[in-house]
């Protein structure tokens, strides 16, 4: 392809540019020299805004959401030893969590259509040891959760705002992590926090993130173990005003997953992956697309990656199974949707989407002239 690009013009910035409102916050904690989770209300303010926000009574703030994860595990019982089943196609930070936390993780297979957690495949694979069962809402859309008599641990890193059957992510399982990184639709560059509608559950969490101090004890009483695993109170400014600016950004992002849908209904080999049944709000962190190489002259889903940046496209070749991750070898068992989707499936990242409804005729443009260029005879 040697003609000019489909687009030029830039994307949207993610994370978007900072607002008064946010530098204003981040001063005032500058200025006032508590900047520590323990040393003012920030931490725990946002904390509860955050978990009002889901619906959920109570949340701790973390310093990411695989340490997230790796609390949420321990605070409902999974010990050394355990297993924990984790769906196959999601990022390896679900499943090092649990080898954080000194169990197994267990991969489950994955539906074929929205790439969630099959959940026969994963109350197949319930035994003896099974100690949680790990729901990750992937690319804003809410798994089926749910295995009678196994503790549930959302990991919700991609599903801030997201809602299913009437409730929000974070309010279906005993516990849930949702992730502040700097790709997700709320940041601080780092950060997590844990919900959960469970008192108990709570008050472990809180003391397991905080050197295992207990509610309303002292300083130096430690009755339990844990770590100092606290958000500050600079991540807590950044962050508390972002809860207001996601709604708008989650209905920014749904109009250009649709438009894009739309463009893309003409060309052959490539499709926006649907949201599940009874989805309320998908939040679109990400639009995955399924890629049919055979209708693009057999070429791979990366050289199609590599060809849509030449058009000013930026898309993303995204995860691999972790049934096939060399770091997780030891824990490798067959996957087979997971393995032949993840090979079919493309990102659209939450910047692009951040475009209006117009740009993503670009995408839909530039898919047609790579797969033009993919199969013209040589």
């Amino acid at each position: 392809m040697t003609s000019s690009p489909v687009r030029t013009e830039p994307w949207p910035e993610w994370p978007p540019p900072a607002t008064d409102e946010q530098r204003e916050a981040l001063l005032a904690v500058l200025d006032s020299g508590r900047w520590g989770a323990t040393d003012g209300p920030q931490v725990e303010e946002f904390a509860a805004a955050f978990a009002e926000s889901t619906g959920a009574p109570h949340a701790v703030c973390t310093v990411n959401a695989t340490v997230g994860l790796f609390l949420a595990l321990r605070a409902v019982g999974v010990e050394p030893g355990d297993e924990v089943i984790v769906p196959a196609y999601t990022f390896v930070a679900s499943a090092t969590a649990v080898v954080l936390a000194g169990a197994r993780p267990v991969f489950a297979d994955v539906r074929p259509d929205t790439l969630l957690v099959d959940p026969d495949a994963a109350a197949a694979l319930v035994g003896p040891r099974t100690g949680a069962v790990m729901a990750v809402h992937l690319s804003g859309a809410v798994a089926d959760v749910g295995t009678p008599g196994v503790p549930v641990v959302e990991d919700a890193a991609q599903a801030h705002g997201a809602v299913r059957g009437g409730r929000a992510a974070g309010t279906w399982g005993d516990v849930a992590c949702f992730s502040f990184q700097s790709s997700k639709a709320m940041t601080a560059g780092e950060g997590g926090v844990i919900v959960t509608g469970d008192r108990a559950t709570y008050e472990r969490l809180w003391s397991l993130h905080n050197v295992g101090r207990r509610l309303a004890g002292g300083w130096y009483e430690h009755p339990a173990l844990g770590w100092n695993l606290r958000m500050t109170a600079f991540q807590a400014a950044v962050l508390r005003p972002q809860l207001a600016q996601l709604p708008g950004q989650i209905d920014r992002r749904t109009r250009s997953a649709a438009a894009l849908a739309q463009a893309l209904a003409d060309v052959e080999g490539l499709s926006v992956r649907p949201a599940p049944p009874d989805t309320g709000r998908h939040t679109r962190h990400l639009a995955l697309l399924r890629y049919d190489r055979a209708a693009f002259g057999g070429r791979t889903k990366e050289e199609f990656v590599v060809a849509m940046a030449s058009e000013g496209i930026p898309l993303d070749a995204g995860y691999r199974s972790l049934s096939v991750e060399p770091s997780l070898a030891a824990y490798a068992r067959p996957c087979p949707v997971a393995e032949a989707e993840a090979a079919a499936t493309v990102w659209v990242r939450q910047n692009v989407l951040m475009a209006d409804e117009d740009a993503m005729g670009d995408v839909a443009r530039a898919a047609r002239k790579v797969r033009d260029a993919f199969t013209r005879p040589v």
